[in-house]
Formats: structure tokens, sequence, C-alpha cells
């Protein structure tokens, strides 16, 4: 499933960063499962949204939703990404912040433990 997305993927450099990302996430986090929603891969917990990718010509946009960001919106920032009220974005020249990323999806499934609607 993910394969077939990142086969769309146009840019190598996004295609490589997502790829590493994907494997991180499931070698981290194995009781995630992954679908593609919306032309986006998600990470879902027991039916719930955790975080989803999508990648564009120059970045990749990360949306763990608005919460979140809420939450990490200082880290964000001290990471170098640009922002919106419900996304960062991680461009071709930048390097993935592993920790960031970690801490936000182990937020998530915290948050949401026992959650029974897909978004918040």
């Amino acid at each position: 499933m993910l394969q077939e997305f990142l086969n769309k993927v146009k840019n190598p450099v996004l295609k490589d960063k997502l790829e590493a990302i994907f494997a991180q996430i499931q070698q981290e986090f194995p009781s995630l499962t992954t679908e593609i929603k919306w032309n986006q891969p998600m990470f879902i917990m027991d039916g719930t949204f955790i975080i989803g990718f999508s990648a564009a010509k120059a970045h990749i946009s990360i949306a763990p939703e608005t919460v979140t960001m809420e939450t990490f919106a200082k880290d964000i920032k001290e990471a170098g990404y640009e922002a919106t009220s419900n996304l960062f974005k991680i461009k071709e020249g930048q390097e993935v912040n592993w920790d960031l990323l970690r801490n936000i999806i182990a937020f998530n499934m915290e948050e949401k433990k026992g959650y029974e609607k897909f978004w918040r």
C-alpha cells in the first residue's frame, strides 16, 4: 500500500525521505496500521487517525491534527519547519527531525487511546 503511494512521488529526494519516515514509524510503532485515504498515507490506531503524509513538488506535508500542531508549535518552529494550523512541511533540503516526529506520534497515540472517531 505504501509502495503504491511512493511510486507516485516524482521527486527522488522526497521519495527517499518518505521511505525512511515510513520505515521508522513501522519499526518504532508496529501497532499502527496504514491506510491510503484522500490520496494520503495515514497511520491509524484502532480506527482513529494518528498522522498523515503527502508529497508536493518540493516538500513533504505532515498532518497530525490541529490539537497536536498547537501542542508542538514551538518545537516545529524550532526545527525550522513551515507550518499551518493543521500541518507542517519538511522541504527537500531539510532533515527529518526524528525526535519531533516520534514525540508527535506518541502524543497522538496517548491522547487518542480509546477514541472512537477517526478525527478529533
